[in-house]
C-alpha cells in the first residue's frame, strides 16, 4: 500500500529561498524540455508541407523521462549555468513531470501541456534519490542541499514505522500551498488486513446543505459552514487588496508591500477554513466507519450541481465528494462496506414506510408526507432510511417506479443477491399526487 504523509514545514529565510530556487529549477527544466518537444513536432510538420515522408522527416524525440533527462544534462551548461546551486533531483522531476503529462495527452486523459509561468505556476519539486528522509528527532525532515527543515507538527507516526522496518520512504515532494511550505512523503506500507465484521450495523447517510449529514438512526450532523462564517473577514481583506497596488503582467508592475500583506491575510483565512473543513470531514467519516459495518450513500453529481450559482458556494463548502472519497478508502482499510446507491435511485421521492413514490417533489418541500400510509417525517430522514433499506437489501424497496418520476428501478446486483418473488404478484404501479 502506498500512503502519503504530509507535514507543514517551518523553514528559515535561507531555506525558503533555497526551496523557491529548487522549484524554479524544476520549472525551467520542464519548460526547456517542452520547448524542445514542440520544436521537433513543428519541424516535422514543416517538412511534411514540402512533401517529405517516412525516413526523410526529422526523427521523433523520445519523450521518456530518461531521454528528456539525458538531453537536459547535455545542454544544462548552456541553458542554466547556475544548475549546480540546486539538487539534480529538481531538474529530474521537471523532466519526469513533462513525460507524464505527454503520456496523459497521448492516452487522451489530458490536453497538450503548456509552459509553466514563473508567477502563476505552483511551486513544487520532488526528490527520489539523495540525502532525504526524516531528521534525527521527530520535528525535522532532511532534504538534499537544503538540509534539516523544522516541521510544524511531530513526525513520530512515520518515524515509528521506519524504525520498525514496516515502512519504506519512496520519495518526498516539496510544495508551497495554502501560504505555507509542505513536505509530502510517499511511503510504502504493508497492505492492511481488514478486521472481520458481522455487518449487522447498517446506516444510510443523506448528505445536504442545511445539515451536513442526516443518518437513518435519526441523528443529524450540523453543517458548520466554515466559509460562510469567514465571509465577513474575507470580504474585508479582499477589499483591502483591491485598494492597493497589485501585480500587473502587462505593464510588469510589481505588487506593493501592503498588497502582499493584505494578500497574506486573505490566504491565512482560506487556509484556516480549509483546515477546519478537513478536520470536520475526517471526524465524521472516521466515526461512521467505526460505529457501522455497512454505510449507504448517494452517487451525487457534484460537478453538475455546482453549476447552480445560488448554491455553488455552499455545495463546495460542504465537500460531498471529499466525504465519499474518505469513506471509500477508510472502509477498505477497516473492513466495512460502502454501498453507493444509483444516481437515479429515488431516495427522497420514495416513502420509507410503504414504498410509494411521488411523481414530483420540489426542493422547497422539506417534509415528506405520504398520502398512501399517512407517514409524515423530515425529507432528509426519509431519504436516509431508504438508503439504509437499500443497504440492508429489504424487499420493500424493490418495486417499479411510477411513470413521470424520472427515476430508474435500483439494480438487484447493487444491493446483494437476487431475490425470489412470487410470480402471481407482479409489481404494482402506484401514482401518488398531492
Amino acid at each position: 500500500m502506498i500512503r502519503a504523509y504530509l507535514f507543514a514545514l517551518d523553514p528559515t529565510d535561507q531555506q525558503a529561498d533555497a526551496m523557491r530556487s529548487h522549484c524554479g529549477a524544476q520549472r525551467v527544466a520542464y519548460n526547456w524540455c517542452l520547448a524542445r518537444v514542440l520544436a521537433n513536432w513543428a519541424q516535422r510538420s514543416a517538412e511534411q508541407t514540402y512533401g517529405l515522408t517516412g525516413e526523410q522527416l526529422t526523427p521523433w524525440i523520445d519523450t521518456s523521462a530518461y531521454s528528456l533527462r539525458k538531453a537536459w544534462n547535455a545542454a544544462k551548461e548552456q541553458v542554466a549555468p547556475w544548475w549546480a546551486e540546486n539538487s539534480k533531483e529538481a531538474y529530474a522531476s521537471g523532466c519526469a513531470n513533462l513525460s507524464t503529462a505527454l503520456g496523459n495527452r497521448k492516452a487522451g486523459r489530458a490536453r497538450m501541456p503548456r509552459f509553466k509561468s514563473k508567477r502563476r505556476a505552483r511551486l513544487t519539486c520532488r526528490f527520489t534519490t539523495g540525502a532525504f528522509g526524516l531528521g534525527p528527532d521527530c520535528r525535522h525532515i532532511r532534504l538534499p542541499v537544503i538540509g534539516l527543515v523544522r516541521t510544524h507538527e511531530s513526525t513520530r507516526e512515520l518515524t515509528r514505522h521506519v524504525e520498525a522496518g514496516t515502512a519504506r520512504i519512496r520519495s518526498v515532494t516539496l510544495s508551497f500551498q495554502r501560504g505555507r511550505w509542505h513536505g509530502s512523503f510517499s511511503v510504502e506500507l504493508p497492505d492492511p488486513v481488514p478486521t472481520e465484521r458481522t455487518r449487522g450495523r447498517v446506516v444510510g447517510v443523506d448528505l445536504g446543505i442545511k445539515s451536513l449529514a442526516v443518518l437513518s438512526t435519526g441523528e443529524t450532523v450540523p453543517n458548520p459552514r466554515h466559509l460562510d462564517l469567514a465571509q465577513k473577514a474575507l470580504r474585508r481583506t479582499q477589499r483591502a487588496c483591491a485598494r492597493r497596488r497589485g501585480p500587473d503582467r502587462r505593464t510588469r508592475v510589481e505588487p506593493s508591500n501592503r498588497w502582499r500583506k493584505s494578500r497574506a491575510r486573505a490566504d491565512r483565512i482560506h487556509t484556516r477554513v480549509a483546515n477546519l473543513r478537513r478536520d470536520t470531514i475526517h471526524q465524521l467519516t472516521t466515526r461512521l466507519v467505526r460505529e457501522f459495518d455497512v454505510i449507504a450513500i448517494e452517487d451525487l453529481a457534484v460537478a453538475n450541481m455546482i453549476r447552480n450559482r445560488r448554491l455553488a458556494r455552499r455545495i463546495a463548502d460542504a465537500s460531498w465528494a471529499e466525504i465519499r472519497r474518505q469513506l471509500t478508502y477508510k472502509t477498505q482499510r477497516t473492513g466495512a462496506e460502502l454501498i453507493v446507491a444509483d444516481r437515479w435511485f429515488a431516495s427522497s421521492k420514495t416513502c420509507s414506510g410503504c414504498g410509494a413514490a411521488k411523481a414530483k417533489l420540489a426542493l422547497s418541500e422539506r417534509t415528506h408526507a405520504c398520502v398512501e400510509c399517512g407517514i409524515v417525517l423530515d425529507r432528509d430522514v426519509n431519504a436516509a432510511i431508504n438508503l439504509a433499506a437499500l443497504a440492508a437489501d429489504r424487499a420493500q424497496l424493490v418495486r417499479e417506479q411510477p411513470e413521470g418520476t424520472g427515476v430508474r428501478r435500483p439494480l438487484a446486483d447493487a444491493v446483494g443477491p437476487p431475490r425470489e418473488e412470487p410470480p402471481a404478484q407482479p409489481h404494482r404501479r402506484e401514482m401518488v399526487s398531492r
